[in-house]
């Protein structure tokens, strides 16, 4: 992860079904995070969460809520930067959908200089999610 955001390119995630685990790290390194609509994205499952704070995994469904891991909630964690929608039973108009999603994202990216491109990329992984101080 420390090279990938050290790389003088722009990185593009797209979340399109779970993205978890270690993976889910490496994800939230892009410039920009694009999501589905019905995807997940955690570093760890509501399975394993439920397990580790309540040791009961049966509380996944509980966990999932808390971990706040949908599309819209990760939208305003600032977690990632857009959800897009996913049309019912119609494969071929999300797939020209992702496509528009990746030129339009492509052409954003590639105006910026690979300084920029790294600053950005360091200031908004620094800034994403939400903490509080007790």
């Amino acid at each position: 992860m420390l090279k990938m955001a050290g790389l003088k390119v722009p990185i593009i995630s797209i979340v399109i079904g779970e993205g978890s685990s270690g993976g889910a790290l490496a994800i939230g390194v892009g410039n920009k995070v694009l999501m589905l609509e019905n995807a997940v994205y955690s570093i760890l499952s509501p399975e394993g969460y439920a397990s580790i704070l309540w040791k009961d995994s049966s509380r996944a469904k509980e966990a999932a809520e808390k971990m706040r891991l949908t599309a819209k909630d990760l939208y305003d964690l600032n977690v990632i930067d857009k959800i897009i929608k996913e049309p019912k039973d119609e494969f071929e108009k999300l797939v020209k959908s992702l496509k528009k999603e990746i030129i339009n994202t492509t052409k954003e990216l590639t105006n910026m200089t690979k300084e920029e491109l790294v600053e950005q990329r360091y200031k908004k992984f620094r800034q994403m999610g939400e903490y509080q101080t007790i």
